[in-house]
């Protein structure tokens, strides 16, 4: 082991793994197919919290906000941010692996690239014949890049209909992989395209839908919609019964690149409602939109939520606000199920 690289011993499993010092210890750990818990990967939603029993750690831009300083003062750190500054040991829990899926790590290419809006991309992915990527919905997949980095990406298809792997790519400014999906380059690197081959693993993740018969609220802020999509449509095509409010919150109507889509399932199914809320509406568009906040708007149409469970994908701040209310309206813990990510450049985060 190099100067360079640090060793972290997980307990109470009792598995070692080696750390380069600028690395997350969380990035790590998953390379090394160690499924702790994570989500937002950016230092918010404190789902990757662990406790530090030796060594010493630090954080790049200080303490996160996922994390109080009490929780500090007790020895917890979270392990996206945490950088090892010498040989550690971290008591973590592992993730229960989401049932009959395996990770794998397999060649695509793109098959399909169609503008959704100016600064989302629909990427479909075509796998080789011999193969096929098992996930459950809402769950994601990294597209591996070069110089050990990756970028995640939720995967907006169904389980049952996985010929094509769908995305829902944000533009991402100083994001390489991004810029040359939509045109641009990278560091020499040629925009892709149609038949542009990529590496991908997957899936990931503990964000996934549960079978039950409570009603279903559904909140997508931005591109948190791909997971609510596929998580929506294995709902509505494999014949499930379940009322669904579905609630999708951005800053203008150009940001719900799929509004058309969903008022045409709303169409179609009767047990499924829409709503649609922008944050930062223009004069004409709140003369025919909700205007405010999406987790507002949730709460305001339904403020008893003991009956309902939740499943919310979107950027942190929402997905805080959504931990932080919908429990005082009657939500218990354990019927609310997120997925929270951040839009970064080429480092690991969604």
């Amino acid at each position: 082991m190099s100067r360079e690289e640090h060793s972290v011993r997980i307990e109470p499993h009792g598995r070692t793994l080696h750390v380069n010092k600028d690395q997350p210890v969380l990035e790590a750990a998953l390379a090394a197919g160690l499924n702790l818990p994570h989500s937002c990967k950016s230092g918010h939603c404190s789902s990757c919290r662990a406790r530090l029993l030796a060594g010493e750690i630090r954080y790049p831009s200080g303490r996160p906000p996922g994390i109080t300083p009490a929780e500090e003062r007790s020895g917890h750190i979270l392990l996206c941010q945490a950088r090892a500054q010498s040989d550690l040991t971290v008591e973590a829990r592992l993730c229960a692996p989401v049932a009959d899926v395996e990770i794998k790590t397999l060649p695509c290419r793109i098959a399909r690239l169609t503008p959704l809006a100016p600064d989302v991309m629909q990427v479909l992915l075509r796998l080789p014949s011999v193969e096929r990527l098992r996930f459950h919905a809402g769950q994601y997949l990294d597209v591996l890049l070069p110089g050990g980095k990756r970028r995640s990406f939720s995967i907006a298809s169904p389980p049952h209909d996985s010929d094509l792997i769908e995305l829902h790519v944000r533009r991402v400014s100083g994001g390489g992989f991004t810029e040359r999906l939509f045109g641009g380059s990278s560091a020499g690197d040629s925009p892709l395209a149609v038949g542009s081959l990529l590496r991908i693993e997957g899936p990931i993740g503990q964000f996934s839908y549960r079978d039950g018969g409570a009603p279903m609220l559904m909140v997508a802020g931005g591109t948190g919609f791909a997971p609510l999509k596929s998580i929506l449509r294995h709902v509505l095509e494999t014949g499930l019964q379940r009322d669904i409010h579905f609630y999708w919150g951005a800053r203008h109507d150009h940001d719900l690149y799929e509004q058309a889509r969903m008022l045409e399932w709303v169409r179609r199914h009767p047990r499924l409602s829409f709503t649609a809320v922008l944050s930062e509406a223009t004069a004409t568009e709140a003369a025919h939109s909700r205007v405010g906040l999406v987790h507002e708007a949730v709460v305001a149409d339904h403020p008893e939520l003991s009956d309902f469970e939740a499943y919310a994908a979107g950027p942190p701040g929402m997905i805080e606000a959504i931990r932080a209310g919908f429990p005082h309206h009657g939500l218990a813990p354990g019927r609310l199920f997120f997925d929270s990510f951040d839009y970064a450049p080429d480092s690991g985060r969604r």
